[in-house]
């Protein structure tokens, strides 16, 4: 199911002050919109036109010298000379480091841990005997002897304690407990009634030297003056809703009346330059250039590659000529250079294998 379209709001009714400022205001800011639509329509075109014909091709060529100056010799930088450099680094680490080290912890440091821990071991195992056999039979006689002595200085601080508090309490708070009773309470409330009286009179002279008068001031006052603002306000929200709209409205028709203006210039440009120099091109320049083409250029493109032909044979034969002239000179200098023997591809003869039929055993022998 197609989600439901919302329901437009319904439209205040209007009072005859606005359908009567509504057309005037938009005819004035159409008349001044328009420019300003067709300049910005123009601007707009000749963005883009610089755009796909300047700047894009520009940013692809700064985009290009950027790449072929910076990122690609970084890149070759990297791959071909920090990463291997990197790894053979890494090769002499690991080679001078890394296994040394490892030699080191498992064949010298392991073994002397290990002797450490068991002298370690030995060392604990005495000093737990010595804490269980000796330490521990003295520390529980220290403890019984302070046990003693705790519960001796307990029961004298108890004494001393009952007697500081039967000080305090008949020397400090009986006292103190009869002078609030009978002395601080009676003043307070008196002091409570003396400021509740004062209260009431500050809140009357509050309430009639201040209160009163902002309420009247607020009421006779400032209400109406607030409601004379709010409807010069809601008349000016209703002028600048109407300039608003007049101001949309007028960009809108301006919009449709500069696209109508530019395809006019569009197509009034078209009929005097454009069409008439396609029509140059298709039936003149064409032709003539076929005729060139047929006429001239063939015939001169092949008479050329003739001449080349041509001179690239001279030039054979040339160069074959002082070949056979410098060869001539130095027969006539040294004489004939002296021929390899021939020889036959074969396996050279030798001592034949000695066989049933050949006479190369002691026996045959002639």
């Amino acid at each position: 199911m197609e989600p439901q379209k919302p329901l437009p709001e319904p439209r205040q009714p209007e009072g005859c002050l606005v359908t009567a400022i509504r057309i005037p205001v938009r005819i004035f800011v159409l008349v001044l919109v328009l420019p300003v639509r067709m300049v910005w329509d123009a601007l707009v075109v000749a963005w883009r036109f610089l755009t796909d014909t300047v700047f894009r091709p520009v940013g692809r060529a700064l985009l290009w010298v950027g790449r072929a100056l910076f990122v690609w010799p970084f890149v070759g930088l990297w791959r071909y000379l920090l990463v291997p450099l990197g790894r053979g680094l890494a090769w002499l680490g690991n080679v001078l480091v890394v296994v040394p080290l490892g030699w080191l912890y498992r064949y010298v440091l392991t073994p002397i841990g290990h002797g450490f821990a068991w002298v370690g071991r030995g060392i604990v195992a005495c000093l737990a005997w010595v804490y269980a056999r000796v330490l521990t039979p003295i520390g529980h006689a220290c403890m019984w002897v302070l046990r003693g002595i705790g519960l001796g200085l307990a029961a004298l601080a108890a004494g001393v304690f009952g007697a500081v508090a039967w000080l305090v309490r008949y020397l400090l708070v009986v006292p103190a407990l009869w002078v609030y009773q009978w002395v601080l309470t009676p003043v307070g409330h008196a002091l409570m009634w003396v400021a509740r009286g004062i209260g009431i009179a500050l809140y009357w002279i509050t309430r009639v030297l201040f209160v009163l008068p902002a309420l009247a001031v607020w009421r006779w006052v400032l209400v109406p003056v607030g409601r004379a603002l709010a409807a010069v306000g809601r008349a000016l929200a209703v002028v600048g809703r109407e300039i608003w709209d007049a101001i949309v409205q007028a960009w809108r028709v301006a919009g449709r009346i500069s696209l109508a203006v530019g395809r006019f210039f569009g197509t009034l440009f078209r009929w005097i330059f454009v069409e008439p120099l396609r029509w140059v091109y298709r039936t003149v320049l064409t032709p003539v250039g076929h005729v060139v083409r047929d006429a001239v250029l063939r015939p001169c493109a092949e008479a050329a590659r003739s001449v080349g032909r041509a001179t690239r044979q001279a030039l054979t034969a040339a160069r074959e000529s002082v070949r056979q002239a410098r060869a001539d000179f130095r027969r006539m200098l040294f004489g004939e250079p002296r021929q390899p023997e021939s020889v036959a591809r074969r396996e050279p003869r030798g001592a034949e294998t000695r066989t049933l039929g050949s006479s190369t055993t002691a026996l045959t022998k002639d």
